[in-house]
């Protein structure tokens, strides 16, 4: 069967596995959300089925869903209280998962639509040309290429989050840390807190350049305990997830969400870390070896284009249809 991964939980099931399908989350492959929405049978096991996950209760009607609902959850309170289930289940992940090992089950046309969902993840995770010289999904795609398969990533809360959900591929089991209410500032310090807890594993922290002011002065605290990683701050200049709705909904009527960045290469080097500033696509991979191997906590600062907002569409696209729609 076809299996997708709650919000920011993608590194519960091997991306690499014939039947992954994508997570179903912020920024759903259109394709996926369709299958989910007419799915005869949902089978979830531990996701709470709450506003990211189910696009805004938009895949899963609440309260009595479309779809056969088999909900598995550890906590008995979550259970009912927004989907009423066809079979509730009180149980947790890994008891559930140990009991349906012994079953054996299977049809014909059950492979058939999990080649399907799994050949359009396949497409829809390839990175697609966005304006200015650093493409950002490839720098993606490569750190899913080129890190080990333990490599701890730890994403903050923001539009720039979205090409490391759409393009990184999570091969083991925890390897994933991020903030599932989406709250900004996360990022940077739990990588810190990441390293300190497994210092012989690699981390990565990602960045957006708002994301990052709020909570970047723990780089002190690297710096202290020596939690030596490398972290990438994705400068665009702007909130980016604000500004794309302040575009959607009052065109051209943005307020409030520039930012005057400082230069954040230079910031990591005033704490005794390795800053670097890379601006094409094609120095990313010198700029991470070197920082890698620099012995100290480590920050690359990415700048891209503004009107890159999210991997599908552009600030610009996204002002003109809204103008268009209130002529």
């Amino acid at each position: 069967m076809p299996v997708g991964t709650s919000f920011r939980c993608q590194d519960l099931f091997d991306n690499r596995s014939p039947n992954y399908a994508g997570d179903v989350g912020i920024g759903i492959n259109p394709k996926l959300a369709e299958r989910v929405k007419e799915a005869d049978v949902l089978l979830v096991i531990g996701a709470r089925l709450g506003e990211m996950t189910t696009s805004a209760y938009s895949l899963v009607e609440a309260p009595l869903p479309r779809q056969t609902l088999v909900h598995v959850h550890g906590g008995a309170e979550e259970l009912g209280r927004v989907y009423r289930p066809a079979l509730a289940i009180n149980s947790g992940m890994a008891q559930f998962v140990h009991a349906i090992e012994k079953l054996s089950f299977s049809k014909p046309e059950w492979k058939a639509d999990t080649e399907a969902l799994r050949k359009s993840y396949l497409e829809w995770t390839e990175p697609r040309p966005m304006p200015g010289k650093l493409q950002y999904g490839e720098v993606i795609r490569w750190l899913s290429d080129n890190l080990p398969e333990d490599t701890i990533v730890a994403g903050g809360a923001g539009n720039f989050a979205g090409w490391l959900h759409r393009h990184f591929r999570y091969k083991g089991f925890r390897t994933q840390l991020g903030s599932t209410n989406g709250s900004m500032g996360y990022g940077y310090p739990a990588a810190v807190a990441a390293k300190l807890a497994e210092p012989k594993r690699t981390v990565l922290g990602l960045c957006g350049d708002g994301d990052f002011l709020m909570t970047g002065q723990e780089i002190a605290t690297a710096a202290q305990y020596g939690a030596n990683f490398v972290a990438l701050v994705v400068n665009n200049g702007i909130y980016g997830t604000i500004r794309m709705h302040q575009e959607r909904e009052y065109p051209g009527r943005v307020f409030g969400t520039d930012l005057k960045n400082p230069d954040f290469a230079a910031y990591a080097r005033a704490f005794g870390g390795h800053g670097e500033t890379v601006e094409r696509t094609e120095d990313f991979a010198p700029a991470f070896e070197r920082a890698s191997r620099s012995g100290k906590p480590a920050l690359i600062e990415l700048k891209i284009d503004p009107d890159a907002i999210t991997p599908a569409t552009t600030l610009s696209a996204i002002r003109e249809k809204a103008l268009k729609s209130k002529q």
